[in-house]
């Protein structure tokens, strides 16, 4: 729904844009990954810009008393208006919409004795079976920010830009999943119980990410 929503919305920009004689485009890099921007002018003071970003890492970390093996991965889709508040002007206020496609995703880490520590206690990873999970943000996210460059704005082809910003992710949905416990069923009722609490300490420990700060330096071309 979202990735439709704001694909309309780009269709009904580059549309408008059709009708006039200039465009650009951006590549970037920064805190959302490498990306790239169509820039083109709607008013004498706003321009549109249509991206995406994307990056991805595999790293291990822990999550409250559990280690995982983590793949994190950062795909963007946007649609933003850069207002300059005087004609040609390279200081720009930036709002938009974002679908937000970060997520992570986590696989249980068992320690050299072979067990997994959850909630505080030892479990024997044979015992326990699968543990993995993820977390994931509202896909349709606000954008707000400040930046700096206009690519339609003088005569040079190239030119430098900067975004500093922050995307409202929202409240993280965190998923861990145990499955294939062969201890007894008292032990397997007491992990899933474990289980449960370890999903919500995860979340906890990702309540800051709910806002994303956008950081991205790039570099322009004008058709």
């Amino acid at each position: 729904m979202y990735i439709k929503n704001i694909a309309l919305a780009a269709a009904a920009l580059l549309l408008a844009a059709s009708a006039q004689a200039e465009i650009a485009v951006t590549a970037e890099v920064g805190t959302t990954g490498v990306g790239a921007h169509l820039i083109f002018p709607m008013e004498k003071t706003l321009n549109a810009r249509f991206g995406a970003s994307y990056f991805q890492r595999k790293y291990n970390d822990t999550a409250s008393t559990v280690s995982y093996t983590m793949k994190a991965k950062l795909q963007n889709i946007d649609v933003l208006f850069d207002w300059h508040l005087i004609d040609n002007s390279p200081f720009r206020l930036t709002a938009g919409v974002v679908y937000n496609g970060n997520k992570v995703s986590m696989v249980a880490r068992q320690d050299s004795n072979g067990n997994y520590n959850i909630n505080g206690k030892n479990y024997a990873a044979s015992q326990v079976g699968i543990l993995n999970g993820g977390i994931e943000y509202n896909k349709g996210a606000p954008y707000l920010g400040l930046g700096w460059g206009n690519a339609l704005s003088t005569d040079k082809k190239w030119q430098f830009s900067a975004d500093v910003g922050a995307l409202w992710q929202g409240h993280p949905n965190g998923r861990l999943v145990q499955s294939g416990c062969t201890a007894t069923s008292a032990a397997c009722t007491q992990l899933a119980r474990d289980v449960a609490v370890e999903r919500v300490k995860m979340e906890a420990d990702v309540q800051a990410y709910k806002v994303y700060p956008v950081l991205r330096a790039g570099v322009s071309y004008r058709f």
